[in-house]
């Protein structure tokens, strides 16, 4: 019995070690899946923050690019417009010249012909007849002299209008050169800060499975948001849809094609339209007539725009540099109604393209030709 207490002690002082062993090792592994999952929400908070500054420079740069196109277009027509005031300025000078010397060839048969000789005439009472036929050719000649007087100051007046109005587009040419440079100067800044978010953003990597969950909430905050759209469509009696323009249809841009409609995309999600490679800055056209039903920047998307064409079929045009039309805003086939961009964390430019009817995704290599 002396011998078996210490025995006995020592086994208990054994297991309790071990116990508490245990729960060491239970704590570590607690603390370990704490400090794991206070490092996924702030991954997470950190990751949200970014591509909400990621929206936000997407934002920034559609602002000063479609302020930029709106100047480009200015500058063609105002450079059209002095084409044009050239051209009739040099037509004006022209005529002018011409007229000044039909003026200076009046002048001189006048002095020529003398005025002392009409005096004459109108003294000489024997020869009545050649007073009246003189008197005829003097009130002719005047009359020619005046209309020529009265038509030079005519082009001289239009002379001075179209020269003022020629010197003030070229001014305003200057002007519009100058806005164009500073809009150029803050798109490369918005550019770079867009660079900045999207780094950040690349070295915030996720496993396939976020990935997937994170393009699968995407995609249905797209659907939740067409479907919120199409309750609200109010149909239109001139919209007839597209169900007889198979294979009729136009592209909304010319590129290659980067990925296919059906083709995988992540784990068991597939591509419900294509996306195209194409340059910067260049024209989204509409491929049919219909009403702008949503014009905004959308998770996943950037800024996108899509399009009612009638009897539940509607067009998407998403990863734009910028919008050029408003919702409630008609719109006709082939009008421009974006620019190519790479918002929403595109890597390279281009434009993702759905066409849908009623809530399904449709394969638009059928459609278009």
């Amino acid at each position: 019995m002396l011998f078996a207490f210490p025995s006995q002690a020592a086994q208990s002082n054994q297991n309790e070690n071990a116990q508490q062993q245990s729960r060491d090792k239970l704590s570590d592994v607690q603390k370990a899946i704490a400090k794991q999952e206070s490092n996924i929400f702030d991954a997470n908070k950190q990751r949200s923050s970014l591509e909400q500054q990621l929206k936000t420079d997407d934002l920034a740069i559609s602002k000063v690019a479609k302020a930029i196109n709106k100047i480009e277009r200015e500058l063609s027509t105002t450079q059209d417009k002095i084409s044009i005031l050239a051209i009739e300025k040099k037509q004006l000078s022209i005529a002018k010249k011409r007229q000044e010397y039909l003026l200076a060839q009046q002048l001189r048969a006048a002095y020529t012909t003398g005025q002392h000789d009409y005096l004459k005439l109108l003294l000489n009472q024997d020869q009545s007849e050649k007073i009246q036929r003189t008197i005829s050719y003097y009130q002719y000649l005047n009359q020619a002299r005046t209309k020529e007087i009265d038509n030079f100051q005519s082009t001289i007046a239009q002379l001075l209008e179209v020269s003022t109005e020629h010197q003030t587009q070229i001014e305003y040419l200057q002007q519009l050169k100058g806005e164009q440079l500073q809009q150029d100067a803050q798109f490369r800044s918005s550019k770079a800060q867009r660079s900045k978010t999207l780094k950040k953003l690349g070295r915030k990597l996720l496993s396939s499975q976020q990935q997937l969950n994170k393009l699968k909430a995407e995609e249905n905050n797209l659907n939740q948001a067409l479907k919120k759209l199409s309750e609200i469509i109010q149909a239109e009696i001139n919209l007839t849809g597209l169900s007889k323009l198979k294979h009729k249809l136009s592209w909304p841009v010319k590129g290659r094609m980067l990925h296919r409609f059906g083709t995988r995309k992540q784990g068991y999600l597939k591509w419900k339209g294509v996306l195209i490679s194409a340059p910067i800055s260049r024209q989204v056209q509409t491929i049919h007539n219909g009403t702008v039903l949503f014009s905004d920047w959308l998770k996943g998307y950037g800024l996108l725009t899509v399009i009612d064409h009638g009897n539940g079929y509607m067009s998407l045009y998403a990863h734009n540099q910028t919008l050029l039309k408003s919702v409630g805003d008609r719109v006709e086939t082939g009008e421009p109604i974006a620019l190519i961009g790479q918002s929403g964390g595109l890597e390279q430019s281009g434009l993702y393209f759905e066409i849908r009817h009623k809530g399904k995704a449709l394969n638009p290599k059928l459609w278009c030709r």
